[in-house]
């Protein structure tokens, strides 16, 4: 890697979210954004040059919630998998992500957590690993969508405890409903770890008292939730409303509809909304069916259903997610990308280094052309991938 890389004339998302970009250039040095401006690049012989003319520079995306690609998933506890799905998500534009455990046996999501463990602050040849996202055990039976149902069960202190001191988990998402769940929502915040209400029956009252524990998050709204009715608000309406909660939301226009995409973000607003993708190990391999330990995942027109036609994750990408929120909810790039990268370095308490295009940040970034597809995915100032 060059001790410096020049980055000239593309269009560089402004650092503090203003609805326009600048025309410029972009200095990396020892992995790090250096320096940028507006016009003409500066004259720096010994420098790599890339060469940006028609692309959008863009911060690299962060996937809080991603489970497989190409036939992998967290769960193997697989370091060489893991490599290959970061290698993956490098290729849609993600520059750092939580690998993402789902509802299983003690043993088997303690060895998903080691095996993250091992590669969290090593190279990967694409995204950085920053830690891991725990979705379930601890969740609700009766929201458990394709979480397996043999293996749910409450907070047990010593289990969990367990976990925690192995000082990988940056996520935590559980059913906040249950009395036996809080002790964990404060545990965990008080470690620093974010908490998600998740496959929950939660309602506003609920929802309010974990808001009150520490609880900052709810997973992908709308799914595997009590959804909103004018006399009923369910989980829907209590995290819509609950000023404390960010959104994380699956853009694929089939885990929530186009129109309801928009009403998320209108309702939250740009800073409270996370795009995520929930991506399973289908991702990037053809229609067909997979396994999921002993079920089955079909995988058409992308959906992902178990055989009774619950979905199971999605082949999601992120910079699909973007490209559809765009759509949807009729963004500038300008306007949407801190939905891919800011607003989830925040809820890691990461934007001091990652998520933002600003000197001293982490040289995460993106390259993207006038279609908004990558063409380009820089993670701490290494060139990863190259259309």
């Amino acid at each position: 890697m060059a001790l410096q890389t020049l980055i000239y004339g593309g269009r560089i998302v402004r650092p503090d979210g203003e609805d326009d970009t600048l025309d410029g250039w972009l200095l990396v040095e020892a992995g790090r954004i250096a320096a940028f401006g507006a016009g003409a690049a500066p004259d720096l012989p010994g420098a790599a040059q890339i060469d940006a003319s028609g692309c959008a520079v863009v911060p690299g995306f962060i996937d809080m919630h991603v489970h497989g690609a190409l036939g992998h998933d967290t769960m193997d506890a697989d370091p060489a998998g893991l490599r290959v799905m970061a290698q993956f998500y490098a290729r849609h534009g993600v520059t750092a992500f939580l690998p993402t455990t789902w509802t299983e046996s003690r043993a088997k999501i303690t060895a998903a957590l080691e095996a993250i463990r091992s590669l969290v602050g090593k190279p990967t040849g694409g995204a950085a690993i920053l830690g891991a996202h725990l979705e379930g055990p601890y969740v609700n039976l009766r929201k458990q969508g394709a979480q397996d149902p043999r293996f749910v069960r409450r907070a047990d202190r010593e289990e969990a405890l367990a976990w925690l001191d192995m000082g990988v988990i940056r996520l935590i998402a559980l059913a906040p409903e249950f009395p036996e769940n809080h002790w964990l929502i404060e545990e965990a915040t008080r470690r620093g770890i974010t908490v998600s209400a998740a496959h929950t029956e939660a309602g506003p009252e609920e929802i309010a008292c974990a808001a009150q524990l520490g609880l900052r998050q709810v997973t992908h709204v709308f799914n595997a939730m009590v959804g909103l009715h004018h006399r009923n608000p369910g989980t829907v309406g209590a995290v819509l409303t609950e000023d404390a909660i960010v959104c994380e939301l699956i853009a694929d226009g089939i885990h929530v509809h186009p129109v309801v995409m928009n009403l998320v973000v209108r309702a939250k607003g740009r800073d409270r909304v996370i795009l995520v993708t929930d991506a399973v190990s289908p991702t990037g391999m053809p229609d067909g069916e997979y396994p999921l330990e002993d079920r089955i995942m079909r995988v058409k027109n992308g959906r992902v259903i178990l055989p009774d036609g619950t979905l199971a994750g999605s082949i999601l990408t992120m910079d699909t997610a973007l490209r559809n929120i765009m759509a949807a909810a009729r963004l500038t790039l300008a306007q949407a990308w801190p939905l891919a990268s800011l607003n989830a370095a925040r809820q890691m308490g990461i934007a001091d280094r990652k998520g933002l295009l600003a000197v001293g940040h982490d040289a995460d970034l993106v390259l993207l052309d006038a279609d908004h597809r990558v063409r380009l995915t820089m993670v701490e100032g290494e060139v990863v991938y190259r259309a």
